[in-house]
């Protein structure tokens, strides 16, 4: 055998010992994180929930949930150890320190897009009102409600002249005698 035709099953083999080295390194962080673990600890578990530890056993944990509610935990169950002051800063919903060079994300996109704050007839032009209107608004609502009865009154008509046209086409075409006997059948 040539040197050529093992050289594909080398490269493999030697991806494959790359693969499960780093994979038994991170194993092997995550045991550690996991056996320095102490009481009073911040964690955060696998499944997303941050929870302080009350007491380490062989293979497992009580976590302090929430004040007064515990739970056991598995130690593979947890994902990381927070230091204190991230965990501090998790449970009281701080804002994390930002520095004075970092752009800041506005929370609006009015700020972004330079525009005034909107009128407030704008702003309920845009919403439904399903509330009693008030004492100032009632002939804009007169006014609209006769827009929408004209509407509604040129479309009984257009309605109308529509169904009158109907007759007289069907008529033209039993002249024919083609739709005529279509419609028979």
């Amino acid at each position: 055998m040539s040197i050529m035709t093992l050289l594909p099953f080398i490269v493999l083999i030697g991806a494959m010992f790359l693969m499960t080295r780093s994979a038994k390194k991170k194993q092997q962080a995550a045991q550690q994180m996991r056996n320095e673990m102490q009481p009073g600890t911040g964690v955060r578990t696998i499944g997303g929930m941050y929870a302080t530890v009350k007491e380490i056993h062989e293979e497992t944990v009580l976590l302090e949930v929430a004040p007064g509610v515990h739970a056991i935990y598995a130690k593979n169950a947890i994902g990381a150890v927070l230091a204190d002051e991230e965990y501090n800063r998790i449970l009281d919903g701080a804002d994390p320190i930002t520095g004075e060079d970092k752009p800041v994300v506005p929370d609006d996109v009015s700020s972004l897009t330079g525009a005034d704050e909107a009128t407030e007839k704008g702003d309920k032009a845009g919403k439904i009102d399903l509330g009693k209107a008030e004492a100032g608004d009632d002939a804009a609502v007169a006014e609209a409600d006769k827009a929408k009865d004209a509407e509604a009154d040129k479309a009984d008509k257009t309605d109308k002249t529509d169904k009158t046209d109907e007759p007289a086409a069907k008529g033209d075409a039993a002249k024919d005698g083609k739709a005529g006997d279509a419609d028979a059948k």
